[in-house]
């Protein structure tokens, strides 16, 4: 069989992240680094567009990958419409989405933006997978309490499907068949679970609901937050960043690096010792209940992202959680194997790329 030769792209606020793979084998990974002077020269994500492009080719030339050698190019899905797991041609509705930011100006929108215009110069085509904004809710999942207010699924969709099928394919069967809780631990944390392929219940990581994590809030008092919201002393943007960005660890220990906090831990400090148990805590609260969603059926509980690196994070968790299902751990993120592997599995015509409408 051919092995074929794909471009991943996967572009975040100050670095665009670029591998070329052939097949499953990888050829070559490389960040490119952009100044805060660099980008202050443009207006909005979507201006940095040419910019961006430009060091992705220079990056290829220099690497000796031709463009006109690619198979596809993917890249890292943006905040669009919620849309089922899959991998997306880009096209018309697709590539408009991303442009006018229809979910807000993020870094990612410009993954699928820089696929295709590669991928044409290519001959190819160009895709996204997986972006954070898969939306597979079951419809008892969105429901809340007042009828103003409606869960919305935002989550670690590409790492949280990627270590899901991986661990199904170790086990010789289909992710398909398989019940799992995956929970990503980075500086935000989402819990998923999975059932029979379909993440029918996870929180909504983005906006800080969930566990409290490196710099998120997580799910905060009800009350205590309207008072705090209706108190007149911040703007709705300081709110926003006290939850999300500035809140969880950082709002406590002035630092988001959770190396940084589980170092402190070790070395006694008691503060850290018990956000980062409190953290352990709450990641296991939502195993638990991701577990009643699926009514204790459970095949695997896999812990993933940067935190689950740390031995101390996952005895804890798995402390908590082991009685429910075996606790697998598999660190690290994945994003640009994850993406090539999506690429490479429509290519060779094992699944079809879905249409974005």
């Amino acid at each position: 069989m051919k092995a074929y030769k794909i471009l991943a792209i996967n572009p975040g606020s100050t670095s665009t992240k670029i591998a070329v793979y052939e097949g499953k084998k990888e050829l070559f990974e490389q960040t490119l680094r952009h100044s805060s002077e660099e980008l202050a020269a443009f207006a909005s994500i979507t201006d940095q567009f040419d910019f961006r492009k430009q060091l992705v080719l220079d990056a290829m030339e220099q690497a000796g990958v031709k463009v006109a050698d690619l198979d596809a190019v993917i890249g890292r899905g943006g905040v669009v419409k919620p849309i089922p797991s899959g991998v997306y041609e880009v096209n018309d509705a697709l590539k408009h989405d991303l442009e006018v930011a229809i979910g807000g100006q993020h870094a990612s929108n410009l993954g699928g933006l820089i696929a295709l215009e590669i991928a044409k110069l290519a001959g190819v085509k160009g895709y996204i997978a997986d972006p954070v904004v898969v939306d597979e809710l079951q419809d008892v999942a969105r429901v809340t309490g007042r009828p103003e207010i409606e869960r919305h699924s935002i989550f670690h969709a590409l790492n949280q499907k990627a270590v899901a099928r991986e661990y199904a394919a170790s086990k010789g069967v289909s992710y398909e068949s398989q019940n799992i809780i995956v929970a990503h631990m980075g500086g935000g944390i989402s819990v998923g679970a999975h059932l029979k392929g379909q993440v029918v219940d996870v929180n909504n990581a983005l906006d800080g609901d969930g566990p409290l994590t490196p710099e998120r809030a997580g799910t905060l008092p009800a009350m205590q937050l309207v008072k705090l919201a209706l108190s007149g002393e911040y703007s709705y943007d300081e709110l926003r960043k006290m939850i999300t960005g500035r809140g969880g660890m950082v709002a406590y220990l002035g630092t988001n690096d959770a190396r940084d906090i589980i170092d402190m831990a070790k070395n006694g400090d008691a503060k850290a010792r018990l956000l980062l148990d409190a953290m352990c805590y709450n990641v296991g609260k939502h195993i638990g209940s991701a577990a009643a969603v699926l009514h204790g059926n459970v095949d695997a509980i896999i812990l993933t992202g940067g935190i689950a690196y740390s031995d101390s994070v996952c005895r804890y968790i798995e402390d908590m959680v082991g009685f429910i299902a075996p606790v697998v751990r598999m660190p690290g993120e994945n994003e640009m194997q994850a993406l090539a592997l999506n690429a490479l599995r429509v290519i060779a015509g094992t699944e079809t790329a879905k249409e974005y409408v």
